[in-house]
């Protein structure tokens, strides 16, 4: 495990441009890097948390270590419960924080070099001291990045991944480290898939994780053929004029076989289906996810003056990307004209617009207009600062 010296102009990763980590790091070995965010003080506090974790919005998680035994109670949890905790032992856990809190969605801005397509989600965890998950691994990238308090890593590059049987979490059976480090306020460990690790707090303490999607292939499969079912319109039924007697008619006969072999190698596709299919699935929100439309909506001309003084952003759980003229906005798909692309390919980089780069009236402006009355923009006064 590789630590490196601060470069201020390149803080997060240690002095690393984006191009450098992503060829010596990414998906090859961890990086941990000290003082990656000077000082950070997080971004809530448990009373928050507690908040949070009592949400029908929020993915919580309360994980509690007994001995060698553990257990795993899933939100959301009734504050009073949390509030009577022990001193130690257990580690509360709520994930995309991104998209109830503004503030989470700026630290998620940090790590811009991966794509957001690759973005999943922003988690933060709270244990008292002796608290964590186990050792284990994880199947994506992670970024670890530590809030107050002290965290104490052990990390290992190990073949053997099997997991201890009837266990609520997948805690690996022979954890064999090969070095570790204590993460103070600020500092951060990267993570590769698949390397084992295992995190136990100092003292009271706050970790921010930073996931990345890594759908299995059979998921991919599974949801683009999904997708073109949804796009196949030939509703003419299984046909045979020519049928002839069959000496064993229990037997599927090669005729029936070579008709449906047809029949399915109809449902072609091209690149740019793919790049519908993944538009649409990578900005689909989660189930937990809720859009607030505004209660008083203004009118299209006051909702285009208000945006021009005040420029607008995207909501905290939306999701945008784009491909080509075509753009996706929580699971959507827009195809635009020549005119106003610029403008929406950099408010999906940015997840923002000044006034001056909104686009002109015409179809960009009324799909923007259409998105706010769904909750998924705002203009930008209108944010949370939490």
């Amino acid at each position: 495990m590789r630590s490196v010296r601060t470069d201020p102009r390149k803080r997060l990763l240690g002095g690393l441009d984006a191009n450098a980590f992503l060829r010596r790091h990414w998906q090859k070995q961890p990086l941990l890097v000290r003082g990656a965010i000077p000082g950070f003080e997080g971004l809530l506090d448990f009373a928050t948390m507690i908040e949070l974790a009592s949400r029908e919005d929020c993915e919580s998680r309360l994980v509690t270590r007994h001995a060698e035994r553990w257990s795993v109670e899933h939100g959301p949890f009734n504050p009073r419960r949390l509030r009577r905790l022990p001193r130690q032992n257990w580690t509360l856990l709520v994930q995309g924080i991104e998209s109830v809190l503004p503030s989470a969605r700026r630290l998620l801005s940090q790590f811009d070099f991966i794509p957001h397509a690759r973005l999943d989600d922003l988690m933060v965890s709270h244990a008292p001291p002796g608290g964590g998950v186990g050792p284990h691994f994880d199947s994506y990238d992670v970024f670890l990045l530590q809030g107050p308090g002290q965290r104490r890593w052990r990390v290992g590059r190990q073949r053997d991944l099997s997991l201890v049987e009837n266990s609520p979490l997948k805690i690996l059976q022979r954890f064999v480290p090969d070095g570790e480090c204590v993460l103070s306020a600020g500092d951060m460990l990267y993570l590769p898939p698949e390397f084992a690790h295992d995190g136990v707090a100092v003292d009271a303490c706050y970790t921010y994780s930073i996931g990345f999607r890594a759908p299995t292939h059979r998921e991919l499969v599974s949801r683009f053929l999904s997708h073109l079912e949804d796009g196949f319109e030939d509703e003419r039924r299984y046909a045979d004029p020519d049928l002839v007697r069959q000496d064993h008619p229990a037997k599927i006969g090669g005729a029936m076989i070579a008709k449906v072999d047809r029949i399915l190698r109809s449902m072609d596709w091209t690149r740019r289906d793919i790049a519908d299919f993944l538009g649409t699935y990578l900005t689909e929100p989660k189930p937990h996810v809720v859009f607030k439309r505004p209660a008083r909506p203004l009118s299209g001309a006051a909702f285009a003056a208000a945006a021009r003084r005040l420029g607008i952003a995207l909501s905290p759980g939306s999701l945008m990307l784009h491909a080509g003229a075509k753009f996706f906005m929580n699971g959507e798909m827009q195809r635009l004209g020549p005119t106003g692309q610029e403008a929406l390919r950099k408010f999906a980089d940015n997840r923002r617009l000044s006034g001056r780069q909104l686009p002109p009236r015409g179809q960009a402006a009324d799909i923007l207009y259409r998105w706010y009355r769904d909750g998924y923009i705002e203009l930008q006064v209108m944010r949370s600062k939490g």
